[in-house]
């Protein structure tokens, strides 16, 4: 990916060596190491699963030292945060409104959000009630080596995924979905969540193209790169490398082949239109 040259954004809040005064209230067993796969990558709402935000000292660790690798990573994460804000804000005023640009927390171990506290298990979220994006770097390592999706494109996605969530939030589809759920059984607000989850691989996949039509960014490989990271977080696969079989029912997230299949519709189509994930009955 040809990111060197792409515009810093001035969004990106560091509480990396900040130390928060909670933590998260997951209980352990076979449900714990589910949600923990389940969520380690990519828009579960931290507030279904987390206590609800304490008291707390925070304070940031001047002494800690970042190695050169770990400094690039962040100058990439603020270049792809600055590319979805410039894609979404065109996108945006094409359709006469106005884009909101969210904050891109970065953080190490554990942070407070507004939707509870994380640890960073729990993988890169975004949170609606302060519309604020959330990751740990040391996530990207576990997106290489115990996921198998390397590659900075792949990186890239992540971000765009949990942006996709923030323009869902913008447009009113996610509290429509959060208030079908109230209403249905667990597997239809299942059901319901994997709708929306795809629904922001789609629109990870209309960021792809249209970023790549504005800023030329993309080199050979980069688009297989996302591809692998979509098939690598599938339910279906995650279930599978916990438990060794799969529970259609409990899926969140989609399958492997449907995350892989929606990111791929927006990328042909660079059109959010074409991501109506709730108006067909073939995912």
């Amino acid at each position: 990916m040809r990111w060197q040259l792409g515009r810093r954004s001035d969004n990106v809040e560091d509480r990396r060596g900040s130390s928060p005064g909670g933590r998260i209230a997951i209980g352990g067993g076979i449900g714990s190491i589910l949600l923990a796969l389940a969520a380690l990558f990519l828009g579960i709402d931290p507030g279904i699963i987390l206590q609800e935000p304490r008291e707390q000292s925070s304070y940031p660790d001047s002494s800690v030292r970042r190695s050169p690798e770990e400094e690039e990573l962040v100058d990439f994460v603020s270049v792809v945060l600055g590319y979805t804000e410039d894609t979404w804000q065109q996108i945006f005023r094409e359709r006469g409104e106005t884009y909101v640009e969210p904050e891109l927390v970065l953080f190490s171990d554990a942070v407070e959000s507004a939707c509870g506290y994380a640890e960073a298990a729990t993988g890169p979220f975004y949170c609606p009630r302060d519309q604020k994006v959330y990751i740990d770097l040391s996530f990207y390592k576990q997106l290489k080596n115990r996921l198998n999706a390397p590659g900075d494109f792949a990186q890239a996605y992540v971000i765009a995924h949990e942006v996709g969530h923030h323009v869902q939030t913008l447009l009113g589809i996610s509290q429509q979905v959060n208030n079908l759920q109230r209403k249905v059984d667990k597997v239809s607000a299942n059901e319901l969540s994997v709708r929306q989850e795809l629904q922001a691989d789609c629109f990870a996949g209309v960021w792809a193209n249209r970023t790549q039509k504005a800023e030329q960014v993309l080199e050979q490989g980069d688009v297989e790169e996302a591809m692998n990271a979509a098939s690598s977080i599938g339910d279906d696969h995650l279930q599978r490398q916990s438990q060794g079989y799969v529970v259609p029912d409990s899926f969140t997230h989609g399958t492997s082949a449907q995350r892989v299949r929606w990111f791929e519709r927006g990328l042909q189509t660079g059109n959010i239109d074409e991501c109506n994930t709730f108006a067909t009955e073939n995912l």
